[in-house]
């Protein structure tokens, strides 16, 4: 009888139950909705601005807070108009951000709240798609990208002139081997000794890693997420093949070799501090070390590359020769990056995944 009872009672009480963290939760969602609001108009109006220089002659604790903030609250873009009436929120670890639509000079895009604990921690624009071209999203470029992964790896095992230039690639390092070994040395060295110097200040290590994270979200990185492994991938393989090996590592290369090697022994250094274990969850820093290891080989191929093309100019051989050199190590250095972009995605999305 009493569990009669017990069953016409229970619903409306589970009912009620439900009412009251429904109410819960929505009030709670109009709060962060609201907080972010009013922080969205005081960052327009210049309250959270920071002025970085206010950090010089600071102890280094307050001057680690102002830069932090600095880097949280950017200034407001002139002719940046906000839609507050449209917000979109979305849980995070720890927190939410809430998006609003929003335009600067015509472009659009959406400023973002991050809010943790009833807590305004960082405020920005970010352009819509950031600094990557849209047809990265499109089914043809992620389909164009499959078919060069699978097709790259069967190429190999072949005769054809992707096999070849492999194995004049790798034939160039066995012959300027004692090169190749001290360039890795030296980079990877440099990226070494930046994580053990990061244990003398994490502080500046996690603002240094403010600083990356916010570059990325500048960049687009942090929107590619949605689009699983390989719409990660094929962000990553671009990014770094466009902007760290051609431009940034290519490009200097051609001036006899040493301003790549200049500018990746001062990125490697800057990595390895920022990347450091002193600021990351050990597990999290051993799953992003094949990452590390695989993509920054790409950056030594093409330096050493770079370094072949000097030797090769000095020694009389000529410079188209050495520039054929370079274009070698571009190729093995894509090859490194490709295998990376793909590790990275599925490392992050599975592997890391809370």
């Amino acid at each position: 009888m009493l569990r009669h009872v017990a069953f016409l009672v229970a619903p409306p009480i589970g009912r009620w139950l439900l009412a009251v963290g429904l109410l819960l939760g929505l009030s709670m969602a109009q709060s962060n909705l609201e907080l972010a609001r009013q922080a969205v108009q005081d960052w327009q109006a210049g309250q959270y601005q920071v002025d970085p220089s206010q950090a010089l002659g600071k102890p280094t604790e307050e001057a680690i807070r102002l830069l932090e903030q600095s880097l949280a609250f950017p200034p407001a873009p002139r002719e940046l108009s906000v839609n507050l009436d449209e917000p979109l929120e979305e849980p995070i670890p720890g927190g939410s951000i809430v998006k609003f639509p929003a335009t600067v000079a015509g472009r659009g895009g959406e400023v973002r709240v991050t809010i943790r604990e009833g807590v305004v921690t960082r405020i920005g624009f970010a352009p819509e798609g950031g600094l990557l071209p849209g047809w990265l999203k499109s089914p043809v470029a992620w389909a164009l990208f499959v078919a060069l992964s699978l097709g790259w790896l069967v190429a190999l095992r072949g005769h054809s002139a992707l096999a070849r230039w492999w194995a004049e690639g790798w034939a160039l390092v066995r012959q300027y081997r004692g090169l190749y070994l001290g360039t890795n040395i030296g980079l990877y060295g440099l990226f070494a000794l930046g994580g053990l110097v990061a244990y003398t200040n994490p502080q500046m290590v996690r603002l240094m890693q403010e600083l990356v994270g916010g570059a990325l979200e500048q960049i687009g990185l942090g929107s590619a997420l949605a689009g699983g492994v390989l719409g990660l991938a094929i962000v990553i393989f671009y990014w770094n093949f466009t902007n760290g090996l051609l431009l940034t590592t290519a490009v200097p290369g051609l001036f006899l070799g040493i301003p790549a090697l200049l500018f990746n022994a001062l990125r490697y250094f800057v990595l390895g501090f920022a990347l450091s274990p002193v600021a990351l969850p050990t597990v999290n820093y051993l799953l992003h070390l094949p990452t590390i290891v695989v993509e920054l080989q790409a950056y030594i191929l093409v330096t050493f590359g770079g370094l072949v093309l000097m030797l090769k100019t000095l020694r009389g051989e000529g410079y188209r020769a050495g520039l054929r050199a370079l274009g070698l190590t571009v190729y093995l250095g894509a090859f490194f990056l490709l295998l990376g972009a793909w590790y990275e995605a599925f490392s992050i999305l599975v592997l890391m995944r809370p």
